[in-house]
């Protein structure tokens, strides 16, 4: 990450905090104040530890940590996601951390967001476990409540991870486990992506590093991590659940307290100096990292559809989550119905998906706006596909997660085009 900080030192902005900062409510009320910046936090009241946040609160922060332009960034994650690199090169812990003890969490500077969360939450760590019957790593990010120094409840919904602790439980043995926080983006972007149990999201990572990632073999368990702030070792605990929750979620709203799995730690690493990666809840940085990486597989079944899609976006006022703005070259008077229905079913979460021409941005909201001023009939262009499986985060959503999705076709008549031509457009 550190070498990612120099980057957005010298292309974005970055707001070092020299106050003193309180890691109750203090830090969250700073970043939501300045939501698309780079927030380094110097004087932590809790800690000697610095705080960063906000490296991947922007589409531009994100298309350059994986050195592309952001139109281009859909395409940069397929690549990557169809072609993993193996990792070669694996370190030891001590040529890496200048500190290693016994796990002590209150030396860590973990924020409590708002008043009416279960306690502090690490948000930007990344938990690396491996299938305890193939051995097949996993990368994912994941909210963790802490309880006490050494335990921490965590957010586990049905992926790869919890399948590798439901199997771990019929052992009735742990499952070992490794958190990461403080990466650098790319990697950070790997480990949310959606791909096969069978794949490892590190080697995504390693992709996007072009082949030179390196890896941290643990002390305690056997794993091996990225590069890192701050290493946690330690394991899920079998058959053990403790409340999890209130925490706020990509709405902004609370999400419900559950009776989640119990982690408990035996060791941490640091480096010298260290920069703890905090992520807002509900903020664009959370979004940014739960959504895009979705967005890739909403283009590919849409391309599967109509081969001439151009963009996908899962806007950040739809919380990158709810809706989908999809441009396209159209070919034949129901291609934006078709594409609205193979969005829907790619993404299940999706709420709202409406598909522009190629002519709108679908980056810019003005854009998405204009073409549903001037391109769209009631009566004939919105799809409704009431009483369907949504997403939990939705607060609209019946309690067994049923919801009404919406459709758009925001696109040009074939016969018509002449009469929606635009004259900033063309060569007038």
């Amino acid at each position: 990450m550190r070498e990612f900080l120099k980057v957005l030192e010298e292309e974005f902005k970055v707001l070092k905090i020299e106050e003193e900062i309180s890691t109750k409510y203090e830090v969250s009320k700073v970043l939501r104040e300045h939501d698309k910046a780079v927030i380094i936090f110097e004087n932590i009241k809790e800690s000697d530890m610095r705080i960063i946040s906000g490296i991947c609160n922007t589409r531009e922060k994100i298309a350059r940590a994986i050195s592309v332009t952001v139109p281009q960034i859909t395409g940069r994650i397929i690549k990557a996601m169809e072609n993993p690199i193996e990792i070669s090169e694996i370190q030891k812990v001590k040529d890496n951390f200048s500190v290693s003890k016994n796990a002590d969490l209150s030396e860590l500077p973990v924020p409590t967001f708002y008043r009416k969360d279960g306690g502090p939450y690490i948000t930007a760590g990344v938990i690396i476990a491996k299938d305890p019957e193939t051995g097949i790593r996993n990368a994912s990010i994941h909210r963790m409540l802490v309880s006490s120094d050494s335990q921490m409840g965590v957010r586990i919904v049905p992926r790869n991870l919890y399948t590798y602790h439901q199997k771990a439980e019929q052992m009735d043995q742990p499952l070992e486990i490794a958190i990461a926080i403080g990466m650098h983006p790319a990697t950070l972007l790997a480990s949310c992506t959606s791909i096969p149990i069978t794949a490892d999201e590190l080697e995504v990572a390693n992709n996007f590093h072009q082949g030179k990632m390196k890896l941290i073999k643990c002390e305690t368990v056997d794993l091996e991590v990225p590069d890192c702030e701050v290493l946690l070792e330690g394991k899920l605990l079998a058959h053990e659940r403790a409340e999890e929750g209130p925490f706020v979620d990509l709405t902004d709203t609370y999400d419900v307290v559950r009776n989640e799995p119990v982690i408990q730690l035996d060791r941490m690493h640091y480096k010298e100096n260290l920069i703890y990666h905090a992520i807002m809840p509900g903020g664009f940085e959370h979004k940014l990292l739960q959504g895009l990486p979705q967005e890739p597989r909403i283009y590919q079944a849409v391309q599967n559809t109509l081969s001439t899609v151009k963009d996908v976006v899962l806007t950040e006022g739809g919380c990158c989550w709810f809706h989908a703005a999809i441009s396209v070259k159209k070919q034949t008077q129901g291609d934006g119905k078709n594409v609205i229905m193979a969005a829907l079913a790619a993404h299940p979460s999706l709420k709202h998906c409406v598909v522009v021409d190629e002519d709108i941005d679908v980056f810019k909201s003005e854009e998405i706006e204009y073409a549903l001023a001037t391109r769209v009939k009631g009566d004939e262009d919105i799809l409704i596909v009431p009483k369907v499986r949504g997403s939990s985060l939705d607060p609209t959503a019946e309690p067994d997660g049923t919801t009404t999705k919406v459709g758009v076709d925001a696109t040009k008549p074939l016969d018509k085009l002449e009469k929606f031509e635009r004259v900033s457009r063309s060569n007038y």
